[in-house]
């Protein structure tokens, strides 16, 4: 952090959020990234997401699932590639919808970064809106897709998200308007 409380790209060591607002329509956050963290392979089930990268360089590797007879989640199975490239900042902002523009999707920060967020609706287990994490195994003899399974545990070990505060100006209207 510098002197009035700001976080510095340069001086983050791990993964940071920063929560802005959350109500039961949608979220909002930015992720910072110290160059070379990986945020995993995850899915956005039901959910439409809106990131924009604010600064830096990011490599983003998306998927959609290949579409099947059946409407219900999944966590197996093969996906199509949506996205594989590297950002940098400025760039359009990305939409991913919930079921196409690569709703599964991983981050790697190639310098320091950092990417708003907006989520919407939030996540939330209790109304079928976990986060699932992937393993991708691309397939080569058939380029630009790739076979996913859900990672045996909930959340990867390797991954650490801190949090901070958001320190920013106020939103600027009550808290019923916004949802």
């Amino acid at each position: 952090m510098n002197s009035n409380g700001l976080i510095s790209g340069q001086g983050v060591s791990e993964i940071t959020y920063i929560h802005i607002y959350e109500c039961d329509q949608f979220s909002m956050g930015i992720f910072c990234f110290p160059a070379g963290r990986t945020f995993p392979l995850h899915d956005h089930p039901g959910m439409t997401v809106l990131s924009k990268l604010l600064y830096g360089s990011v490599c983003i590797k998306a998927y959609d699932w290949v579409r099947g007879e059946t409407c219900s989640p999944r966590t197996n199975g093969l996906a199509g590639t949506a996205i594989d490239g590297i950002f940098n900042a400025p760039c359009e902002p990305s939409i991913l919808f919930p079921r196409s523009g690569g709703n599964i999707h991983s981050f790697t920060a190639l310098t320091p970064c950092a990417i708003l967020d907006v989520l919407s609706p939030p996540y939330s287990d209790d109304l079928g809106r976990p986060s699932t994490y992937f393993l991708d195994f691309p397939i080569p003899s058939l380029p630009g897709y790739a076979w996913l399974e859900e990672r045996e545990v909930k959340l990867p070990c390797d991954l650490v998200v801190k949090g901070a505060p958001y320190l920013g100006p106020p939103l600027g209207v009550p808290d019923d308007d916004l949802c």
